[in-house]
């Protein structure tokens, strides 16, 4: 297992240099002046020409992408061109709120859907199998500015019990936590059922039917812990991607967390930023992914079977 693991962190290598090639290319090939962003627009050209010759600005291309990966072997993400803060202080800053988020929204997630496509996998085309499936269907196909609008609508703003804005506090995270888990809950709860239908059918659970088992032993014991392999995947998958900062909800409920660290980089052209965000989000998306691969073996002991009976 563990050179399974080793390989696994190897891979990380060419693909965060493949991704960091892409989005220095992109980013640097887009209209912008750096000089003129740092220093303002009350600054004389030749102040403004100055500060670019200083940042490298003018030289070629391939120069400047290796000069940044030089620096960043050396632990250096750079300083913001638009804060004059080093890109990982300001990374360390908005972290923090980006974690939780994802954390209770990978939870909320968990703790609503695995049980319901159990239980409507179980209760196959009965009247609660078919209300679960439409409200999935609802969910999935909503948008998450939408809902998330329509929480603080409703939460906030008539009700009065949450605040619509900000990340002060850990009443400020539910509505934007809420609003993601409830989007992912209908694709998980509906990935569920698939999968335990598809487990429910196999041999080895007419076996042990057979068998005098109890119903709720084979669901829950032997049923579930095979059929949430493609489910943890998945869930895996959401989580990375949370944590590399959920635009869209940071945005619509004002959060300072990844995503709207990113937004503004992007949009004031902040290459030592948006090189900073990008690279850190596909790390940790990477080292999660590895996580899920891992807790493989855990849930399945066929899969710790393989690797542990591999040789040399």
């Amino acid at each position: 297992m563990h050179k399974f693991i080793l390989k696994r962190i190897l891979m990380m290598i060419p693909v965060l240099l493949g991704i960091s090639v892409i989005i220095y290319t992109i980013i640097s090939l887009t209209p912008g002046n750096p000089g003129r962003l740092i220093l303002g627009e009350r600054a004389s050209a030749e102040a403004v020409e100055a500060m670019n010759e200083s940042l490298g600005y003018y030289d070629p291309l391939p120069v400047k992408y290796f000069n940044y990966m030089k620096n960043l072997l050396r632990g250096d993400l750079g300083t913001s061109w638009r804060s004059g803060v080093s890109v990982i202080e300001s990374i360390g800053e908005r972290f923090p709120t980006t974690l939780l988020l994802a954390t209770m929204d990978i939870v909320l997630t968990a703790v609503m859907s695995i049980p319901l496509g159990v239980l409507v996998a179980v209760k196959k085309e009965s009247l609660l199998d078919n209300i679960m499936t439409v409200v999935a269907l609802v969910f999935t196909a909503m948008p998450s500015f939408w809902l998330g609008m329509l929480m603080m609508l409703v939460f906030a703003l008539s009700l009065n019990l949450l605040p619509a804005t900000g990340s002060e506090s850990f009443a400020h995270f539910i509505l934007p936590a809420l609003t993601m888990s409830l989007l992912s809950v209908a694709q998980i709860m509906r990935m569920t059922r698939s999968s335990m239908l598809e487990v429910i059918r196999q041999d080895y659970i007419r076996t042990a039917r057979a068998k005098g088992v109890s119903e709720q032993k084979i669901i829950w014991r032997h049923a579930v812990r095979n059929a949430l392999l493609p489910v943890i995947t998945t869930m895996g998958n959401n989580f990375g991607w949370t944590l590399g900062g959920s635009v869209i909800t940071e945005t619509v409920f004002g959060m300072s967390g990844i995503g709207t660290l990113l937004l503004t980089a992007v949009r004031s052209k902040d290459v030592p930023l948006v090189m900073g965000c990008v690279l850190f989000m596909s790390f940790t998306f990477s080292v999660v992914t590895l996580l899920v691969d891992i807790s493989y073996g855990i849930i399945d002991p066929r899969i710790k079977a393989e690797y542990g009976g591999r040789k040399g």
